[in-house]
């Protein structure tokens, strides 16, 4: 904010917010769900460059779509029941929280380019900063940071 005082201009120190931008969304499972995740990431990011006068670039941006529709699909695939998409974003990063039924922990295979499928993880890997698995009562919380800079 900037305040302005008999013409003089003075900045107070609080030019973007104080708490983190924090959405939140439930999927029931249904065909396009992880469409809609994507979507709701998407229009999640837009806010973000409003509120926070984020600078996303296109890296950043792909990345963090890339990780909301892995981390859905798993939770899509894996649990027997709704979920939940967490996003908590400021100028430097963006965590992705998912929330689903499954108490498996999701499993993170070594490198292999010659194995078709279960690749989910190890992107996610490389596109983030780091990821948190925990149980929960009603199942297991991924979490994963991905940072909105380069470097």
């Amino acid at each position: 904010m900037t305040e302005y005082l008999d013409g003089a201009v003075i900045p107070t120190g609080f030019d973007v917010p104080v708490e983190p931008l924090r959405r939140a969304a439930h999927y029931s499972g249904e065909p396009g769900c992880i469409a809609q995740a994507r979507s709701f990431a998407s229009l999640f990011l837009d806010q973000l460059r409003t509120e926070w006068c984020a600078t996303i670039g296109p890296r950043a941006d792909g990345a963090v779509l890339l990780v909301v529709s892995e981390l859905v699909t798993n939770a899509d695939r894996h649990s027997k029941g709704p979920y939940i998409l967490e996003l908590e974003g400021t100028g430097a990063s963006v965590a992705v929280t998912v929330y689903d039924s499954s108490g498996a922990v999701p499993e993170r295979f070594p490198r292999d380019p010659e194995r078709v499928g279960r690749h989910g993880l190890e992107i996610v890997h490389a596109l983030v900063e780091t990821v948190d698995v925990e149980r929960v009562p009603v199942g297991k919380r991924v979490r994963a940071v991905v940072p909105l800079t380069e470097g």
